[in-house]
């Protein structure tokens, strides 16, 4: 591996450092710090950050400690590593973040399926206060964050439902406009395939802000009314179960959906991230929201004449 170190206009901090063997309590303090910074190993060299003037107070300040440990420390402009293209190293950031969010993630899903009274706003304090110290640390943005967000604002507005769906009449839904949020994603775009196919043939979209819901409209994946998570399941699974939809290749969607929105690998299914990432894809493009869910839905219909 080799670093070209530059003066100007690098875009990598790297921070090498060595400290006496004897030095294990201090080494573990060390280590704990560059996981607080969000810094990533690279190989041998050290660890590295993506260069900011709040990062490079961080290691430039690890690097004076390491030296009053009796250590060696050096805080290295970097402009590019041979053996590392940039969205390689964005990468190794992303999955770190990602790791993390999902941890988070599967702490917050355990929340909704409790009593409201034993919820604890101190446990929920507490997830919130390690949120934020991840996005702090996000430095590309992964598309988690807008998901542990909305997890917050599901819990946050509705008490707790595991009990079963409540009873409908499936023809006070027919011919509606269904809402729902801006920048569909995977559980909105297949809820809305699933609700144009087994449920309102004629269902047409729109969407809006939780304060501007048009009054006639039917809400799917907003966090107050409508149809929404329930429990432990995804909007689309309340749907599914909500409208008593027994087609098998449904149920398979189900799962597929639960675990590319949910991440919390109840089902093992894998074939939806693809989905998931094709369509934050598009949305990073720029792609209307009409047109994004439109694409998503077309996406799960290819998903469902894939099964067998």
């Amino acid at each position: 591996m080799t670093v070209r170190r530059t003066k100007i206009g690098a875009p990598w901090l790297l921070l090498t450092f060595t400290l006496p063997t004897k030095r294990a309590s201090q080494r573990v303090e060390v280590w704990r710090s560059l996981q607080r910074y969000g810094a990533v190993p690279l190989g041998n060299s050290g660890y590295l950050l993506p260069n900011s003037p709040a990062n490079q107070e961080r290691f430039e300040w690890l690097a004076a400690a390491v030296r009053k440990y009796s250590g060696e420390a050096s805080v290295v402009k970097v402009q590019s590593i041979d053996n590392l293209s940039t969205p390689q190293l964005i990468g190794r950031f992303a999955e770190a973040r990602a790791r993390e969010y999902q941890e988070l993630i599967r702490e917050l899903q355990k929340l909704p399926s409790a009593p409201l009274h034993k919820r604890s706003s101190r446990q929920l304090s507490r997830l919130r206060t390690r949120f934020r110290e991840i996005a702090e640390i996000d430095f590309f943005q992964s598309p988690l964050q807008k998901r542990v967000e909305e997890l917050f604002a599901r819990i946050e507005a509705s008490p707790a439902s595991n009990g079963p769906a409540a009873k409908v009449n499936p023809r006070e839904y027919r011919g509606r406009v269904w809402v729902t949020r801006t920048r569909p994603g995977i559980d909105r775009s297949a809820s809305a395939w699933l609700i144009r196919n087994f449920i309102d043939k004629k269902a047409r979209y729109t969407f809006a802000s939780e304060t501007q819901i048009p009054r006639e409209a039917v809400p799917f994946d907003m966090f107050h009314g409508g149809f929404g998570h329930r429990g432990e399941d995804c909007t689309f699974e309340t749907l599914q179960k909500t409208f008593r939809i027994r087609d098998k290749r449904v149920g398979v969607i189900g799962q597929i959906i639960h675990d590319a929105d949910l991440l919390d690998e109840k089902f093992g299914r894998k074939e939806g991230f693809g989905v998931d990432a094709v369509l934050n894809g598009w949305a990073r493009q720029g792609v209307p929201d009409k047109k994004l869910l439109e694409r998503g839905m077309e996406l799960v219909e290819g998903l469902y004449h894939s099964l067998r």
